[in-house]
């Protein structure tokens, strides 16, 4: 079962100009925290923007966002409105849609993008921040909870649900964060019940679990019970309910990087795209921001990352600005010794011929 936020692009305004050209100096790809982060940068460095937005956030799901500078507790809907706001002030094209092709032309301006709906763009260099997808276990309710009291992230939500009883929730294919997941959570309860459904736990790792306070329930999961719009219990196999108030599970990460693999893009061991600490890909002029290459990176930590590349992108446009402006102007000649002379000689008429001026060699 595949995780697909859904659509949040009510209320957002959306800045088009039919007559304008196609060719900008960079598109950015996703209207996330990463992706409005890089175009108002650039668009404060006086770059031609577009950003292309298919509103498809990772974490629209959810009510609130946490460890967000002067944003804390703030809707993440309302951060990518008031996001394309500030940056549509300085010029950035907002077009919403998805991008289905990206192509090197060879040539300038360097790429290609053909959008689902048909519009073709043109541009010097592209930032992708199309983030990812949680893929969630098949299990009854999971889904729908997501985001509200079925969570991952418990730098996001723990503080909210501290001191009262919490579920970990094991059996998908990520067996390394469910185990973290199940040390971690005693540092906002002291209730925690750890369902390893189906992880066949080591001797070590139940040790050391255990020892953390939290009491491990190995019977298999059939779902979760929800009852006035609120998660109530963790249902087992035999129909025994185990009273939770929410549930920590970790997901498959499967990051949106298919333009990514289309540019042909190197791909790290982790499978993720390969970047530099810029997120500068193996393609130049290509790079890539937030959870498509990070999929731990926090809202803040996205938008930082936005802001990097943007920079990096700048000083790979201001570069190629300094070599066409070469290209395009004479060189000037050298100061030889004739044109010394030559300077000279004009200095020494110029004087001779001010009135009262007397010059003696």
């Amino acid at each position: 079962m595949t995780h697909t936020p859904q659509s949040s692009d009510q209320g957002h305004p959306t800045t088009t100009n039919d007559d304008a050209t196609p060719t900008t100096d960079v598109v950015v790809i996703g209207g996330g925290a990463a992706g409005l982060t890089a175009a108002q940068v650039l668009g404060r460095a006086r770059r031609s923007v577009t950003v292309i937005d298919g509103h498809a956030q990772r974490n629209a799901p959810a009510q609130h966002m946490h460890g967000y500078l002067a944003r804390d507790g703030f809707p993440p809907a309302d951060l990518i409105a008031v996001g394309r706001e500030e940056a549509a002030r300085y010029g950035v094209q907002l077009i919403d849609g998805q991008v289905s092709t990206l192509q090197w032309r060879g040539a300038a301006p360097g790429f290609a993008l053909r959008l689902t709906d048909g519009r073709e763009l043109t541009t010097r260099a592209v930032l992708v921040a199309t983030g990812l997808r949680d893929e969630l276990l098949a299990l009854p309710g999971l889904e729908e909870r997501w985001g509200v009291d079925v969570l991952h992230c418990p730098f996001c939500h723990a503080y909210e649900l501290r001191d009262r009883p919490l579920a970990v929730l094991g059996g998908g294919t990520n067996r390394e964060l469910s185990v973290h997941q199940a040390l971690l959570m005693p540092q906002w309860s002291d209730d925690v019940t750890f369902f390893p459904n189906g992880i066949d736990l080591t001797e070590v790792e139940r040790t050391r679990i255990e020892r953390r306070g939290v009491y491990i329930v190995d019977e298999p999961v059939r779902g979760i019970v929800v009852a006035d719009d609120r998660l109530r219990a963790v249902e087992l196999e035999s129909g025994q309910l185990v009273p939770r108030d929410a549930v920590f599970v970790a997901p498959r990460f499967l990051p949106n990087h298919a333009l990514l693999l289309q540019i042909g893009c190197d791909v790290a061991s982790s499978g993720l795209i390969a970047t530099t600490g810029a997120g500068e890909t193996s393609v130049p002029g290509v790079w890539a921001a937030g959870n498509v290459i990070d999929p731990r990176a926090q809202v803040i930590t996205a938008a930082g990352q936005g802001s990097a590349a943007a920079i990096a992108i700048n000083g790979y446009l201001l570069a190629q600005d300094v070599e066409d402006t070469l290209a395009s102007e004479p060189h000037p000649a050298p100061f030889s010794a004739e044109m010394e002379r030559a300077v000279a000689r004009r200095l020494f008429d110029s004087r001779r011929a001010e009135p009262g001026l007397s010059l003696h060699c």
